[in-house]
């Protein structure tokens, strides 16, 4: 395994960050294809084994049962200032705005039950899951401030948002003395590459670290696009993301195939070393023990420009999908104002 700081700070992360949202008492919440917490333990012992210290949950999954079983298992297994541990909270609910709970009353609940599930003092960094535009920005900078001067988190991160918005974001903590948000979670991939028109650049300039999630597409840059797994079937939101532009994506997961053959390694391998030319440190959801295998090998694999040339060359643009789709506002009477 190799590491790298996360952006500016000084956490140490290892290249590959296990996404934690395939652990999780499969009878609640959303998904029917999560570990319990037995299997979630398994995989998690392999990670640490593996050289992987950073570790990306969140509340929503599997109604807070991720969050407990990573906990329970990072606590028993690693010492605390080895792990990076990261997870996330949600916008404010409809009931919540109804009964006039604050902006910063909502994170501050949201931050202690994950403390709890987590059984931990602090997270090392605490994500901003979807943008909240019922919430004035300067709301949750502030509540997130103080929950970093309090001790509770060590830095914040931000998840599914544009690029104008964190540009805005931390402009805005900058000029109010506010702490600002150094890392981002987007959703880019091989076949998802939106992010380079705008994000890429801010981040490069602004050293914030680019950690993505559906780093392998759901799978789908993992595996022939005739097999199928469990999640692949059953996985609504997953099919929701990719399934309209499966004919122009498949002639890139066919040149990843094709490389992999080339290579004589895995597509996970393929995929995920063209992704750590771009990024600090991919999320990339483990399920069995050779999900992990593929990711660390993925670190000591170097593509040559030809073969990166071969993977990026047949790209065509796509359309917002996902959260992003789902959450951004049709008009602008639905956004609240930065400043109170």
């Amino acid at each position: 395994m190799k590491y790298t700081k996360l952006g500016n700070t000084d956490l140490t992360i290892s290249r590959i960050c296990m996404g934690c949202m395939g652990f999780g008492d499969p009878t609640t919440g959303q998904h029917s294809w999560t570990l319990n917490e037995a299997e979630s333990r398994d995989i998690i012992r392999y990670g640490l084994e593996s050289g992987i210290n950073f570790y990306d949950t969140a509340i929503a999954y599997q109604n807070g049962s991720s969050e407990r079983y990573v906990g329970r298992a990072l606590r028993k297994m690693a010492k605390r200032d080895e792990v990076v541990v990261a997870t996330k909270f949600l916008p404010r609910t409809q009931e919540q705005i109804s009964n006039g709970i604050s902006g910063k009353q909502a994170i501050d609940t949201s931050l202690e039950l994950s403390l709890r599930n987590l059984g931990m003092d602090y997270i090392d960094l605490y994500i901003y899951h979807i943008w909240d535009y019922n919430t004035p920005i300067i709301d949750v900078l502030e509540a997130l401030h103080h929950a970093k001067q309090a001790g509770k988190i060590r830095e914040i991160g931000i998840s599914n948002c544009y690029a104008w918005q964190l540009a805005k974001a931390n402009a805005l903590a900058e000029r109010e003395g506010l702490t600002q948000f150094v890392s981002v979670q987007s959703h880019y991939n091989l076949i998802m590459r939106e992010d380079e028109r705008e994000l890429f650049g801010l981040c490069a300039a602004d050293d914030i670290a680019m950690t993505p999630y559906s780093a392998l597409a759901s799978g789908r840059l993992a595996r022939p696009s005739d097999v199928h797994t469990k999640r692949a079937v059953e996985d609504a939101y997953a099919k929701g993301k990719y399934d309209k532009t499966a004919e122009q994506d498949h002639i890139i997961i066919e040149r990843v195939a094709n490389l992999a053959n080339r290579h004589q390694v895995s597509m996970t391998e393929i995929s995920l070393a063209w992704l750590l030319t771009k990024v600090a440190s991919p999320v990339v959801g483990a399920t069995q023990k050779h999900h992990i295998d593929g990711a660390t090998n993925a670190v000591n694999l170097t593509l040559g420009e030809t073969d990166i040339r071969y993977l990026e060359e047949c790209y065509q643009p796509h359309s917002l999908s996902g959260i992003m789709l789902q959450n951004t506002p049709k008009t602008k009477d639905n956004i609240q104002v930065w400043t109170r």
